[in-house]
């Protein structure tokens, strides 16, 4: 039996001397290490036989073994080393294989997984790609989007601007000529300068608001405000028009709740849903505004009565600039109202949809109760 003392000695000879073959792989491998993989899997596999090999010269010296017995081991550590090296570079070619079709999946117009296997780190890598590339098509699928509506918007606005602008200065050179001079006409004149000066400040304060939104730079102010009482300021400021227009507007809250919310921003949103109701509802229809409390959410829908939206306009409801064919009317806005008020909702955490329902179409809001 081999003595203890023997033993140690001859394992620290054998680890050092498999150290000094490990410390010139090392350097190898730092010196290749922008090469292929492959080529760094031989030089581990021959790092392992060499380090093999080495600890058995220097067992083989220390103990005195004999050539004959040497000889046998070496052949077969050395016979063992070549099948491992013949499995590296196996090894690495299936991977070179495996990274080559992931690069050329990459490479492609539309990144498709590969079809074969790969090992378990390139499809992990692979399942990223994916995930990524899908999140990279739908971003530049909404910045086409938002590209589109910001030349609608630069085009409805430009013809909106135009036409009260147009109006404003051929009223402004009448005056200044002297071409009306009879009082009610010049009363009449500066009464509709006010309207249009208004109708214009109102589209720039919805343009503001709008980049505002976009831009991420809507700051809310959240407090807690009665569901009733948002509905009843958003009738409220509607009902003038209403009464103009010869529509009947109701509103009513079944079942309220405190909701924690910016009352003005959101009161905005609330607002520009009734007026575009009442908008699109002729005369002796009706706008009901109804808030309630509904498997966990603060809703408010708002039902008019204007024959319904094309269901192919009913997706495109709240981009920006859009406007069906019956909105496409003088004192309509620039379209940029439900955008708005979508905007606005969905800085709240909260939904906003609209579906043809009866007579004309129904908008919801939904809310979280608590946020």
């Amino acid at each position: 039996m081999i003595p203890f003392d023997a033993l140690l000695v001859v394992a620290l000879y054998a680890t050092l001397a498999a150290l000094a073959v490990a410390a010139v792989a090392l350097g190898v491998l730092y010196a290749l290490r922008g090469r292929s993989v492959a080529t760094q899997l031989i030089v581990v596999g021959a790092a392992t036989v060499l380090a093999t090999v080495s600890g058995i010269l220097v067992i083989s010296f220390l103990m005195l073994i004999n050539d004959h017995d040497r000889s046998v081991v070496l052949a077969v550590v050395i016979s063992a080393g070549l099948v491992a090296l013949g499995v590296s570079v196996l090894l690495g070619r299936r991977l070179v294989a495996a990274n080559r079709t992931l690069v050329e999946a990459v490479r492609a117009d539309r990144f498709r997984p590969p079809s074969g296997r790969l090992p378990a780190e390139l499809a992990e890598l692979s399942r990223e790609l994916e995930a990524a590339y899908d999140r990279l098509a739908a971003s530049h699928e909404r910045e086409q989007a938002l590209e589109t509506s910001r030349r609608e918007l630069v085009a409805w606005v430009s013809h909106d601007l135009r036409t009260p602008l147009a109006g404003l200065r051929a009223m402004a050179e009448a005056l200044e000529d002297e071409v009306v001079a009879d009082q009610d006409t010049v009363q009449r004149y500066h009464g509709r300068i006010r309207v249009e000066v208004e109708r214009l400040t109102e589209m720039v304060d919805d343009l503001f608001e709008l980049s505002r939104i976009h831009a991420g730079a809507l700051r809310l102010s959240r407090q807690r405000v009665g569901l009733a009482d948002l509905v009843a300021e958003a009738v409220a400021g509607a009902e003038a028009l209403a009464r103009a227009k010869g529509v009947r507007l109701h509103g009513d809250v079944r079942e309220g709740l405190p909701v924690q919310v910016d009352a003005g921003e959101l009161g905005r949103a609330l607002r520009n849903l009734v007026v575009n109701a009442i908008r699109h509802t002729p005369s002796d229809g009706a706008v009901e505004v109804i808030g309630e409390v509904r498997g966990g959410e603060a809703r408010v829908t708002v039902a008019d009565a204007c024959g319904g939206i094309p269901e192919d306009d009913l997706p495109r409801v709240f981009d920006v600039a859009f406007r069906g064919e019956a909105a496409r009317t003088p004192g309509g806005g620039a379209g940029l109202g439900l955008a708005i008020a979508r905007g606005i909702v969905e800085a709240h955490a909260g939904e906003i949809g609209v579906a043809n329902e009866g007579l004309g179409c129904r908008f919801e809001v939904r809310l979280p109760l608590t946020v």
